[in-house]
Order: C-alpha cells, then sequence, then structure tokens
C-alpha cells in the first residue's frame, strides 16, 4: 500500500535515489553541493521550500518538491509545484497522481487558489497525466541567463 507523508530527515540516502531519477530526465547534472543544498531548504521549516514522498513497503516510489509563492497579481499566496518524480518501475501507477492529490489538500489548507507547475513540452508522459488532472495555460515562460 502507497502512503504520501511529509519528508523527515531520515528519508535523505533514498531521497536522493529518486531526485536522480527527475535530474537525469531534465538532462541536469547534479552535484553533492546542491543536493545538500536542496536536502537543507526541505528540512528547514523556516525556508519556503517542502517535499513529501511516496512509500510502499519501506520504499520511496516518488517525491514532490512545492511551495508557496506570492501572486502580486491576487495579492495572496499560491503553490508551485517545483519538482515531482516517480521511479521509472512506478511510472503509470497511482503514484504522482497521489502526490498531486496531496498538493492539493496541502493547498486547500494553505488557502491557495490555485497551484502552478511547469513541464517540458516533450513531457508527454507527465503531460497525460497533467491534463486530467489541470488546465495548460498559454503562457510562454522564458529564462535570463546570469
Amino acid at each position: 500500500m502507497t502512503i504520501i507523508r511529509s519528508l523527515t530527515k531520515s528519508d535523505f540516502v533514498k531521497w536522493r535515489e529518486v531526485y536522480h531519477f527527475y535530474a537525469e530526465h531534465y538532462q541536469v547534472s547534479l552535484t553533492d553541493e546542491g543536493l545538500n543544498t536542496t536536502w537543507g531548504w526541505l528540512m528547514d521549516a523556516q525556508n519556503p521550500v517542502s517535499g513529501i514522498v511516496a512509500c510502499c513497503n519501506k520504499k520511496l516510489t516518488g517525491l514532490a518538491h512545492y511551495r508557496t509563492m506570492p501572486s502580486p497579481l491576487r495579492g495572496k499566496n499560491i503553490g508551485f509545484l517545483d519538482d515531482i518524480v516517480v521511479r521509472p518501475e512506478e511510472r503509470g501507477s497511482c503514484v504522482a497522481t497521489m502526490l498531486l492529490d496531496e498538493l492539493k489538500s496541502i493547498g486547500e489548507q494553505e488557502g491557495w487558489d490555485i497551484i502552478r507547475w511547469i513541464t517540458r513540452d516533450n513531457n508527454y508522459r507527465a503531460r497525460g497525466l497533467y491534463d486530467k488532472l489541470a488546465i495548460k495555460t498559454d503562457w510562454n515562460m522564458y529564462e535570463m541567463g546570469l
């Protein structure tokens, strides 16, 4: 049986393993320094980034990182999903849906009106799920290198 719960300090090794699948998908090289920084944010109650995980039989099968994000136009906070990943062998199961459902519950508790996230255009498998659970916007995203 899969359960969704908050990340705990004892999850570090399993979290790092699953997070590597996310980095591989987006072709990003992870460093120990970056992983330790991200983990520090996730474990710091004062940092806006939080995490939830999916667990089945003591195995971490998926994770999601999210945060509260101010929306100046609305004059209130909304939710932002930074990362969501499911182990390759668990994709197509209910894990991603369960993580998104839990995030929706968190958003309701936080008083968010919406939760936003981005994905690559060619992330077809994930987009198939997202299209069932959310509305695709017509916003274009830009990045300015520094």
